[in-house]
């Protein structure tokens, strides 16, 4: 799906970067507050730091999350809750950059779990980019959204109108 979006992105000359959570095991926030005025997080026995140093150079960044219990995955959950305690913590982290949010789903939940990735993004006072429909996709199992063709579509229309909003603020990557 997420490459579905890429494609249009590249088309306008935007470069894109796919990060993969799957595998991999983010840490909750431990609400220590040690990252006041660091702008990282103290906490280094994960891979948040270096996901977090590329949300924070990304002038765009698409949250992508399968529906686990009508939510994001526990790993999203993690990287947004220490992404969100480090950037109050620090403020204008990732203002005026473009959001967009997109799931997986085997049939309910998709917009519970877009809602909470454009949560982030809105209380990180970034732009939210919309599509022609929710960015949703139908898949039950691994590779099913791709034959979902109006959420493909949905994808490739999110893609357009991220680039667009990109390129009129003069943002390449």
């Amino acid at each position: 799906m997420i490459k579905k979006v890429f494609e249009e992105l590249e088309k306008s000359g935007i470069e894109t970067e796919l990060i993969q959570l799957s595998g991999e095991v983010i840490q909750p926030c431990k609400a220590c507050w040690a990252c006041g005025g660091k702008g990282s997080c103290v906490h280094q026995k994960d891979i948040f730091q270096e996901v977090f140093e590329k949300m924070k150079a990304a002038d765009g960044i698409i949250l992508g999350s399968p529906v686990y219990s009508a939510n994001i995955s526990a790993n999203t959950q993690a990287l947004l809750e220490r992404a969100v305690v480090v950037s109050d913590m620090n403020r204008g982290i990732f203002r005026h950059k473009v959001g967009a949010a997109v799931a997986a789903a085997r049939r309910g939940g998709a917009l519970n779990t877009i809602d909470a990735m454009n949560h982030f993004f809105l209380l990180q006072e970034m732009f939210v980019v919309g599509s022609s429909y929710w960015a949703m996709a139908y898949d039950r199992m691994l590779g099913e959204a791709a034959e979902d063709s109006e959420g493909m579509e949905t994808m490739a229309d999110l893609g357009k109108n991220m680039a667009y909003l990109l390129n009129i603020m003069g943002n390449k990557s």
